[in-house]
């Protein structure tokens, strides 16, 4: 018997090829059972095509949706977004920040507004004690040049996901989310991550980012370059070396590699006392509060305050933030008294009492009978 044509063979071979091709398969299913299969229809499907039940779901295995059930859509939906990381912006609104009217240039404010007005990238570590204006001062640096800031809070959770994105179920659609740090990167906005020594090594995953290089995103095969002007900010209590005296309770030591795309480090101080004066007959100015005499007699036991923990004499401080605080609580209780006390509750006893002690040092008025509940504004 003579053997059969080649073109035959070759015929027979693509059409074999073509039965048990992955597109092959999912549309003459879907045309028998729909979009959405189970066991029961694949095998079925399985005997009608002289094949085994074992290699079709093996070529199903990116449409699975659980045990048993497939869905045929899943794919197509999968690659649309893959072709489009941006399709679902993390932000469309404006993110330049709005103007504090009470807002006073001290510390590190004219180099930041300095390095943001450059447009080079070259990220900075903001370092300080809390509530002295670190986070205000990259706010209201990029306010004043009307740039775009996104601001990410670090937690110990926060992981690549939070920072970079990932795929998201909307409306039964997978979508891919862009996070705040691709954001940051494809907008050339200032990208500030705060409290960044509460982070765990899963920001090592910024590596790349912080030497200007951009980013490969895994899950989409793409390469997200920095947009120029995006640069990156990050403030912390500590240095990321950890809180030896127990004051930051969570704070982790960075990874040096880390620290080192740094290139520049600065220290942030409180404001002097005639800045925080002036900050704080802003604040209360623009809370309709006329007392001047309060202003001054807060910056001046706060002095006294940090002047002591300096000195080992006490072992919390009164920060710029809190006296702004006690402004705010004056405005709403009318009650000087009361405005302190609520806002130095979240201190120990001892701590209370020893701050209401200095306080009774810078205003005549003030009266403290033996007991701190029954202290009395004259």
């Amino acid at each position: 018997m003579p053997d059969p044509p080649k073109s035959l063979i070759m015929n027979l071979l693509n059409k074999t090829t073509m039965a048990l091709s992955t597109e092959y398969v999912v549309s003459s299913l879907s045309n028998l059972y729909g979009s959405e299969v189970v066991a029961a229809d694949v095998r079925a499907w399985c005997a009608m095509n002289g094949t085994t039940y074992q290699t079709i779901t093996k070529k199903l295995d990116c449409y699975k949706v659980g045990r048993g059930k497939w869905n045929l859509t899943v794919q197509e939906k999968l690659e649309q977004s893959y072709e489009a990381p941006s399709a679902m912006p993390a932000v469309e609104q404006n993110l330049v920040p709005q103007k504090d009217e009470t807002f006073v240039q001290f510390g590190n404010f004219s180099d930041v507004k300095k390095i943001i007005k450059s447009n080079l990238f070259y990220p900075v570590f903001i370092t300080g004690l809390s509530g002295n204006g670190k986070t205000l001062c990259v706010e209201q640096a990029c306010s004043q040049l009307k740039r775009e800031l996104i601001r990410v809070n670090i937690t110990i959770e926060t992981d690549e996901d939070d920072l970079i994105g990932g795929f998201r179920l909307v409306n039964g659609e997978t979508i891919w989310h862009n996070g705040p740090v691709i954001e940051a990167l494809q907008r050339g906005a200032v990208l500030l991550l705060d409290e960044i020594d509460l982070a765990s090594n899963k920001i090592l995953c910024l590596q790349s980012i912080l030497e200007g290089k951009g980013i490969f995103l895994k899950k989409t095969g793409q390469y997200i370059a920095p947009t120029k002007g995006f640069q990156v900010f990050a403030t912390a209590n500590t240095k990321g070396k950890g809180s030896d005296d127990g004051r930051f309770i969570g704070t982790n030591v960075l990874n040096e590699a880390f620290l080192e795309r740094f290139p520049v480090t600065f220290e942030q101080s409180y404001p002097s006392a005639a800045t925080e004066q002036k900050i704080l007959e802003g604040v209360a100015l623009d809370l309709g509060v006329e007392d001047r005499a309060f202003c001054k007699h807060l910056v001046d036991w706060a002095d006294i305050i940090r002047k002591t923990f300096y000195d080992g004499g006490i072992e919390e401080v009164i920060s710029t933030r809190r006296l702004v605080h006690i402004i705010n609580a004056f405005s709403i209780f009318n009650n000087k008294e009361k405005a302190i006390q609520v806002c130095i509750n979240r201190f120990d006893e001892e701590t209370k009492a020893s701050f209401l002690e200095l306080y009774d040092k810078v205003d005549a008025d003030f009266v403290m009978t033996d007991s701190v509940d029954t202290i009395k504004m004259v």
